[in-house]
Order: C-alpha cells, then sequence, then structure tokens
C-alpha cells in the first residue's frame, strides 16, 4: 500500500462512516477488510456522538458488535496504548458501563490505573461474579504499583547510613565515600595527582527501636479518587516496616477505621464509597482518639481541604494536635502527578500553624517521613 493510500485511510477512518459516499478505502483487498473491521470497532464507540439511529442504520451490514466483540476486536487491531485510550474514553466519555457488568467483557481489558479507577466509580453496579473478576483486575494493578514503590520507600525509612558506627560488612552499599575521601587525604599524590586509599571506611546501617505512629485519615471524595488509591497502597507499606505502626482511617461525613484490614489494600479499596460531603474536623477528632505518643505520632491527612463543616473548629482541633507534640501533614495529592486542588485559603492557615501542606509524589511522602524519623 502507497503512503498516499494510507494517509487517505486514515482520513477516512477519521472521518467515520458518514464519509464512505465521498472516500473509499484503498489497497488489496484484506487491507481494505483490516480497515473496514478497524472502522466498525471505531463507530461503535464514537457514532455514539451522533446518536443511536446514525450508528444502527442500514440492514446488510455485518452482525451489530457488542461489548464484549467490541474489546476482543480492539485488542486485535489496534495496539495496546490505543486500546487504553478507547477503553478509557468508552467508560468516562461514553458511559459504557456495560463493559464493567459483563464478566467476561472485564476479563478481556487491559489492568492500569485508569481501569482501576472506573471499577472503583461504578463497583455498586456490579453483580458478585464481576466484583471477583473486578477484585482480579485491582490486585494486579495495585501489586504493580506496591512492587514500583516499596523497594524506594522502604529505603527511605531502612537505608540510611549511621557514619557513627563502623561496620563489619565491606559492601557497596555500605561504602561511606565522604569519610573514605577525608580520612586519606593526608596520601595525596601530588606528583601523579591521584588520591591513594590506604584505608576504606564503611556505616552500618540505622537500626531504629522507637516505635513510630502513623495514622493516615484519607477524604473518599470522588474528586480525590487518585491519592485515595495510592494512599491505600502507602499505608500497606508503611504497615509492614517494623519501626512503624500504621492505621488508616477513610472519611466522608462518617468515619471508617480500616486500621484491621491495612494489609489488604484491595479490600481498602473496595470498601471505599466515593462521594458525598466532607467533615474534616470530624475525621482528625477521631484520628487524636487514637494517639497515645504524641511526640512520635505523625498524621497524614489526604484531603483536598474543602471543609464542609466549621473551618474554625478544624483549625482549633489541629492547632491541638500539634501543640501536643505531633506532626501533621496535609496531602492535596499523593500520586504520581502530584498536582494538587484545594482549598488555598485553609491550606496557608494550617501551614502557618506548622503543619506540612502540599502535594507529594508517594517517593516523596517516604522520604519526608524518613528525615521525621530519623
Amino acid at each position: 500500500m502507497s503512503v498516499a493510500e494510507e494517509n487517505l485511510n486514515r482520513w477516512r477512518l477519521i472521518l467515520g462512516k458518514n464519509s464512505e459516499n465521498q472516500i473509499n478505502f484503498t489497497g488489496r483487498y484484506s487491507e481494505e477488510v483490516s480497515y473496514e473491521d478497524m472502522e466498525e470497532t471505531l463507530d461503535y464507540l464514537y457514532g455514539q456522538e451522533y446518536g443511536d439511529e446514525i450508528r444502527r442504520k442500514g440492514g446488510t451490514g455485518k452482525s451489530q458488535l457488542n461489548a464484549a466483540k467490541w474489546i476482543e476486536k480492539a485488542r486485535k487491531l489496534f495496539p495496546k496504548r490505543t486500546v487504553e485510550v478507547l477503553e478509557k474514553q468508552a467508560l468516562e466519555h461514553f458511559k459504557l458501563t456495560e463493559l464493567l457488568t459483563d464478566k467476561e467483557v472485564l476479563k478481556k481489558m487491559e489492568p492500569n490505573t485508569d481501569l482501576l479507577k472506573t471499577i472503583l466509580q461504578f463497583k455498586h453496579l456490579m453483580k458478585s461474579d464481576v466484583i471477583a473478576e473486578a477484585k482480579k483486575i485491582i490486585k494486579k494493578v495495585v501489586d504493580e504499583i506496591t512492587e514500583k514503590l516499596q523497594t524506594d520507600i522502604r529505603k527511605s525509612l531502612l537505608g540510611k547510613l549511621n557514619r557513627n558506627m563502623p561496620s563489619n560488612v565491606k559492601s557497596i552499599k555500605n561504602l561511606d565515600i565522604k569519610k573514605t575521601i577525608a580520612r586519606n587525604l593526608k596520601n595525596y599524590d601530588t606528583e601523579n595527582e591521584r588520591l591513594i586509599l590506604k584505608n576504606v571506611y564503611f556505616s552500618s546501617r540505622v537500626k531504629r527501636f522507637n516505635k513510630w505512629h502513623i495514622i493516615i485519615a484519607v477524604d473518599e471524595s470522588g474528586s480525590m479518587l487518585d491519592s485515595v488509591i495510592y494512599s491505600a497502597v502507602m499505608a500497606g507499606i508503611f504497615a509492614k516496616l517494623p519501626m512503624i505502626e500504621t492505621k488508616l482511617i477513610i472519611f466522608d461525613t462518617e468515619i471508617v477505621d480500616l486500621s484491621g484490614y491495612i494489609d489488604d489494600p484491595v479490600g481498602v479499596l473496595m470498601g471505599m464509597q466515593l462521594g458525598g460531603g466532607t467533615d474534616i474536623n470530624k475525621a482528625l477528632n477521631y484520628c487524636a482518639g487514637l494517639c497515645e505518643n504524641p511526640h512520635n505520632t505523625i498524621f497524614v491527612t489526604v484531603t483536598d481541604l474543602y471543609e464542609g463543616g466549621s473551618v474554625h473548629d478544624l483549625l482549633r482541633t489541629c492547632g491541638d494536635i500539634i501543640g501536643s507534640g505531633s506532626k501533621m501533614i496535609f496531602l492535596t495529592a499523593l500520586d504520581r502527578e502530584a498536582n494538587p486542588a484545594y482549598d488555598k485559603n485553609v491550606g496557608q492557615k494550617l501551614a502557618d500553624m506548622g503543619a506540612f501542606v502540599g502535594a507529594m509524589t508517594p517517593e516523596q511522602l517516604g522520604d519526608y517521613i524518613g528525615k521525621m524519623i530519623s
């Protein structure tokens, strides 16, 4: 197929079936059939912009696609990234919820963060057999996120060098470069301009025995969906660390303590009810009641700070918590993009009181808490 023919065929795909009287597919028979299949697959989705009458016109064409056949054809005809875009637009823009309410269709969909978010938004429409399949997808995505994050997070919290204690383990990971250079400067060979290392120094890893308590409170309003996912993952990672006791609270106008399920991020996410109002003060009052040792407690509240209750009461509660010696972190976004959207007026008042207010990636949160407890 020539470049001109291929470009013409692509334009036909862009314009859709409504242009069939002006532009015909060209090329060998097999190529034309392939483009016709692509058009049918795209028309199943984007033809909805023009209404059902146009989508269903004509009775002599191929049999109508259903959601299961559409997913299967899309994955055969288009690259993986294109399929992900099609699935995302089908769910978010065209509200094709049948993609999530049919077990066989759900099996064919590509597990990724976008699909995970959509499942959480539409899980109330799912029957028990579909929910079981949805949990498999959630687990796969959560496991992938955890695998990417936990090494860096554990390194931030466990892997800091104790430069005051030499190590017998001569590992490159334990190499104390600064100390080695400083102690060998007297051996510098000026004639050959090189540093002669007579002694190489290694430092042991820090072992922390003081138990720290991290209380994570997560606003489950719909606008915080990305942050909700990463909060559940981070809570699970923190809970596995020996020096940290972690509690997880979710809230809107009501409060649910999920601390007993913190090692099951899938259960945590499936248990969340996205949407509703927001009472941050009520949630923090509950969290304050969980605090036994204020000086070794870090409150992490994931919220956009749009308080549905009294802002005055919220500020007073936060002032009491900070005054007790606890650390307070307000994360306006916790995800890979860390793009915040929050009440800047409330955020500034909290920052003036001594709280950290801002967006973070999960890795940044791990580093920040690592510095706090070291």
